[in-house]
């Protein structure tokens, strides 16, 4: 008998349904197949791929409904919120890299770089690297994985895709997408593995590349061992962010900004608002918003249409919220705003929106990823104090200038560490397939999304041609003597001597040496 691993609604309990458990035998199979296609598949013109790929497109249209009510009951969020922050932004993806995957692969022509040697051409060609292998998380389920699989299958690899234990369903169905589009057999692969073992069993496989979506302790440590190998990674890794709301602020807006940043996927979100520093002369009327804000949130069941906010999508998670909580709690911060939960039969797993104040960076929710609904906010007086304070982290993956002022907004975004910095908005970047993502320290090496992340696929191959292929040979082959070392020299005289007898005394230095390229020793 198989063995399987059932996934649970985490907001009720109920049982969703059984995905086979695989081997890393069967991993293995995966790859040797996937290496026989991919050779394939690589050479087929990028249109023909664009056509294929545009059919995992009209699935997800066609099964919008379907695919979100999986990822509520999956993971936990609101069907609302499953279907702004991963349906949607899905169809947008497919599409944005299809219409620009011809201009991402194209050769690119190389500019000459010295008139001396303008007869060397250089272009470069992106190869597909192979077999990549995508290791996805449980808080996006759908969402994340589906743009890494479509831009590294269009780049014309093979994909070995692993998604959460937690959130399988959501797994099979967009393993269901993905077949749709019936591309060559290989080419795409689930597989079912602990996630424990199957950075190891990808790397030990020889896996070509890897992309990891996940905690910075587990991404440490696949960086650590791909290096055994040299297999290159990308990976996008835990955040802290920071939300700066400048004196000439929206409170109004700036507020209810803060609400969806920090509690958008009950706080579940790498690029969530974790920390809030907000200007003293603004600070009494954001807080007034925020509470009322906080305090009207509905909490409940995802599949309630109209719940605000739903649950923790794993009892591990919800520990770490209590314990952030706690800790920042007997240290002197107090509860600020909270929302109520009015289930009758609420699971440990619902939590309820909570604003601390009274923080500071000794505090583990101010310190670390806390990855929940809870967020911290102080007050500042000084722009550079705000900063410093929005520095102070060892993670730096998004964060956000709440401003009227653009220029203002912009000079301080440019001083965050983070690889993303929205101007009045946070936690929608990810959904801009344009955009790159990724981020600063330990919140990742590499990029997803946008031109860059698209060449995460690939790897460039430069092509050198020499256009005067009728020369006998270029001016520093063997065989040596005195005259060619004073034309060698002449050269840099001739471009970039001071004065203009040292340019002439170079060029004529240079051009006694230039005859031998047209004749044999």
């Amino acid at each position: 008998m198989d063995h399987q691993i059932g996934s649970v609604n985490p907001a009720t309990g109920e049982s969703l349904g059984f995905s086979k458990l695989q081997t890393i035998e069967e991993l293995g199979e995966m790859i040797l197949l996937a290496s026989e296609t991919q050779k394939y598949w690589g050479e087929l013109p990028v249109d023909a791929r664009i056509k294929l790929v545009l059919k995992v497109r009209d699935f997800i249209v066609d099964n919008a409904d379907r695919i979100a009510d999986t990822i509520s009951r999956d993971n936990g969020k609101t069907t609302v919120d499953a279907m702004a922050t991963e349906v949607v932004p899905a169809v947008m993806a497919v599409s944005y890299y299809c219409k620009n995957a011809e201009r991402f692969l194209r050769d690119k022509n190389v500019k000459s770089g010295n008139i001396i040697l303008i007869n060397k051409r250089s272009k470069i060609i992106r190869v597909p690297y192979g077999i990549i292998g995508i290791i996805s998380p449980w808080n996006y389920p759908f969402s994340i994985p589906l743009s890494e699989v479509i831009m590294g299958i269009l780049a014309g690899n093979g994909v070995i895709l692993k998604t959460a234990s937690e959130t399988q369903m959501v797994g099979l169905i967009l393993k269901e997408a993905i077949e749709y589009a019936k591309l060559p057999r290989g080419i795409f692969n689930f597989i079912n593995l602990p996630g424990k073992i199957t950075g190891d069993a990808f790397l030990d496989l020889g896996i070509n590349k890897i992309f990891f979506t996940g905690s910075v302790t587990v991404g440490k440590y696949i960086m650590e061992r791909a290096a055994k190998y040299l297999t290159p990674i990308c990976l996008e890794l835990g955040g802290n962010d920071a939300m700066i709301v400048c004196e000439d602020a929206d409170p109004y807006r700036a507020a209810v900004g803060a609400v969806w940043g920090g509690f958008q996927n009950a706080g579940q979100s790498c690029g969530g608002v974790e920390r809030i520093y907000v200007h003293e002369k603004i600070y009494n009327q954001f807080m007034e918003v925020l509470k009322q804000k906080i305090e009207s949130l509905r909490i409940g069941i995802g599949t309630d249409y109209n719940s605000d906010m739903g649950c923790m999508t794993t009892l591990r998670q919800t520990d770490t919220v209590n314990r952030h909580i706690k800790d920042a709690l007997d240290k002197g911060a107090k509860i600020f705003a909270q929302s109520q939960i009015s289930l009758s039969n609420s699971l440990k797993q619902i939590l309820p929106a909570t604003v601390l104040i009274d923080v500071n960076h000794q505090m583990d929710v101010m310190r670390h990823e806390t990855f929940g609904p809870v967020v911290g906010v102080m007050k500042f007086s000084d722009y550079g104090e705000a900063i410093k304070l929005a520095n102070d982290s060892y993670l730096g993956l998004t964060g956000s200038v709440w401003t009227k002022n653009s220029k203002r907004g912009e000079e301080l975004a440019r001083n965050i560490k983070a690889g993303v910095v929205s101007i009045n908005d946070h936690l929608m970047s990810h959904g801009l397939p344009e955009t790159p993502w990724g981020g600063f320290k330990q919140s990742g090496i590499g990029r997803t999304h946008g031109a860059l992340g698209f060449d995460e696929m690939t790897q460039p191959l430069t092509i050198v041609k020499d256009v005067m292929p009728f020369v006998r040979k270029n001016l520093w082959w063997h065989p040596f003597n005195k005259s060619i070392y004073g034309g060698l020299k002449g050269i840099l005289y001739f471009l970039y001597g001071k004065k203009i007898t040292l340019r002439f005394q170079g060029a004529a230095a240079f051009l006694k040496i230039v005859p031998r390229i047209f004749r044999k020793d």
